[in-house]
């Protein structure tokens, strides 16, 4: 019984890591962020030739 209670004292809470996800999330949105800086006006006037394109 003792040994029961010194392993039930001693788990962990196993919520996780609350500010490792927040430092996760937004280091992604930064790489994002980035990303569509830039790349954003080379993906624009790629879609404007293919909806041009397409359009006519």
């Amino acid at each position: 019984m003792e040994r029961l209670l010194r392993m039930l004292g001693s788990r962990h809470d196993d919520r996780g890591d609350v500010p490792g996800w927040v430092m996760i999330t937004v280091m992604s949105a930064g790489i994002v962020a980035v990303l569509g800086a830039v790349a954003g006006p080379q993906l624009r006037q790629m879609l404007e030739q293919a909806l041009s394109s397409v359009g006519g």
